[in-house]
């Protein structure tokens, strides 16, 4: 059987740093206080400007009200995705904030790897533009063991990159546990 990711799609555009992901004034929080946790959620994507929030149809906000859990559970994005500075925080908050996957043109190497290494969230690839076709809202189902992403609202199919073991990494709860649990190290 298939694993699939299935819900809500969020829409960025290109050169989505790591401070638009968690703002430099939110890295105060606790990451082993469970509800100084929830707080990489709530302010994830918060430092977004409005004209790459939610493209095309403008500013859109991620996280609604006072929760620290999105609607939005895959993120589509641009190129450079998660470029800047190198903080672990960034995807641990997108991973908080309910997060499950990332499907860019393409990622800052070190986003990368801290979503992987981490064990945050499985970041996919695109083979083509993604952010003009598919809406913030779209209903989008994600097949992972096929690499295809499919909109539910437009009965469009996107072929993505393959990912190598890269989400077993990810469901294993990162790079060190992974190596663990196939007597790696």
């Amino acid at each position: 059987m298939s694993e699939k990711i299935i819900g809500k799609a969020y829409v960025l555009g290109n050169n989505i740093d790591t401070d638009q992901i968690i703002p430099a004034e939110h890295l105060v929080y606790s990451t082993s206080d469970p509800e100084e946790l929830k707080k990489y959620g709530h302010y994830a994507l918060s430092s977004v400007p409005p004209s790459q929030a939610g493209l095309p149809q403008g500013n859109m906000p991620f996280i609604e009200g006072d929760n620290h859990i999105s609607q939005y559970n895959i993120i589509i994005g641009g190129s450079n995705f998660g470029c800047g500075s190198s903080r672990e925080h960034a995807p641990l908050a997108m991973q908080v904030a309910g997060v499950k996957a990332i499907i860019a043109e393409s990622y800052a190497r070190i986003f990368y790897r801290n979503s992987v290494d981490g064990g945050f969230l499985t970041p996919f690839e695109s083979n083509s533009e993604l952010k003009g076709v598919i809406k913030t809202g779209d209903e989008v189902e994600l097949d992972i063991d096929s690499n295809v992403l499919v909109n539910k609202s437009t009965s469009q199919t996107y072929q993505l990159k393959p990912l190598g073991s890269v989400h077993d990494i990810v469901k294993s709860g990162g790079l060190f546990n992974y190596a663990r649990e196939h007597q790696l190290i």
